[in-house]
């Protein structure tokens, strides 16, 4: 069947495309994983169509403990957190994210606990536990009336925090497409629990649509390079890294870490990026100072930063931003203006977050320890 097939196709593609947001250094980021959970989200509640149409239920009842659980729940809570974690710190540190999970949690759970005794038959549950089961079942329909609208709306407010012009435009179409299919089903299944209509047809399109968000996601993901911005190693990770056609989709490795690294070159523009916001702008000061934070200051993502310095400079990231750090000590020692300051007060002025780190970072990037070199230095 011709319909099936691409449902297929389209549950592949989500796992696969899912690994390799997960996996690739190129697109690994907080947010970018959220994305990769949305993908594997969709793969299985078209995975649960499938069984449905091929009567796989009646083959294998317990597949059912896993068609009752609402998956959909998960759909706006992974679309809210991958775009919460593209804006600043500020912003994100406002969000209890663990609260988006309990409407998933509870239904899980309450579907579960039925299932076991209806599909399992590990235990029987009595006359008032079933009355009790249908009460808590009211609570599930009443959260996702309330909570499947209100997050995506809500994710239409937040991603206003989203400063590229770009990123933002390519996050609401997708944050759009989500949202509608989402009302789309919500509608469809309260026609059907109220009125009792048949919605296996409706649901079918449904479907159908979802698989679009996959290859859509695929399409402007990856092809048009708005997971990762540096199109330079897209364009290597698609033509070295990983050979994916999307028309049998076969992957096939092919490549080695070292192939990877021969495409980073000192006049690469984010390590450039990078040398600016450290010698200019003084970016080591920040102590809380993490890959994650300048990845989003150069717009690629964390894996790709450490790849960059570890490239071309033969260091992590830690020794590399502390090499900025200590030579900014140093200077400090060799001016008048800092005669005044203790050695721990600059290390902590210049970033360091203890005394420890400071002394154990300046050792090893001078060779001395900061008193042997203040005493050398005068």
């Amino acid at each position: 069947m011709i319909y099936t097939t691409l449902l297929n196709i389209a549950i592949f593609q989500g796992i696969v495309l899912g690994l390799i947001i997960l996996k690739s250094s190129i697109f690994n980021s907080n947010s970018n994983k959220y994305l990769a959970y949305l993908l594997f989200t969709l793969s299985i509640l078209l995975l649960n169509h499938v069984f449905q149409i091929e009567d796989a239920f009646t083959s294998y009842p317990f597949l059912r403990l896993i068609d009752h659980i609402e998956w959909v729940f998960l759909l706006p809570v992974f679309i809210f957190l991958f775009i919460i974690n593209r804006i600043d710190d500020t912003v994100k540190s406002k969000q209890k994210f663990y609260l988006c999970f309990i409407p998933f949690a509870y239904s899980a759970i309450l579907n579960i606990t039925y299932d076991l005794d209806r599909v399992a038959g590990i235990y029987t549950i009595p006359e008032s536990g079933i009355e009790l089961i249908k009460i808590l079942g009211l609570v599930q329909l009443v959260l996702a009336v309330t909570f499947i609208p209100f997050l995506p709306l809500y994710s239409y407010f937040v991603i206003r925090h989203l400063k590229d012009s770009q990123e933002k435009k390519w996050i609401i179409g997708l944050l759009t497409i989500v949202s509608l299919l989402l009302f789309a089903w919500l509608i469809t299944s309260l026609i059907g629990l109220f009125l009792e209509y048949d919605i296996f047809p409706a649901m079918s399109v449904l479907a159908l649509s979802a698989t679009f968000i996959i290859h859509w996601t695929a399409y402007i993901g990856i092809y048009k390079y708005k997971l990762a911005k540096n199109k330079d190693a897209v364009y290597h990770f698609l033509n070295n890294d990983l050979a994916v056609s999307y028309g049998n989709l076969q992957i096939v490795e092919n490549s080695t870490p070292e192939e990877y690294k021969e495409a980073i070159t000192a006049d690469n523009l984010y390590f450039k990026k990078l040398e600016v916001l450290c010698q200019e702008h003084h970016i080591y000061t920040d102590s809380t100072l993490n890959r994650e934070k300048v990845a989003e200051k150069l717009g690629i993502s964390p894996g790709y930063v450490s790849q960059i310095i570890n490239t071309i400079t033969g260091d992590n990231f830690a020794h590399y931003i502390n090499q900025y750090r200590v030579e900014a000590v140093k200077e400090m020692i060799t001016s008048s203006e800092y005669e005044n300051y203790n050695l721990l007060t600059m290390g902590l002025e210049s970033g360091f977050t203890s005394k420890t780190t400071f002394y154990k970072a300046f050792k090893k990037v001078t060779g001395q320890t900061p008193n042997e070199y203040k005493n050398t230095s005068k």
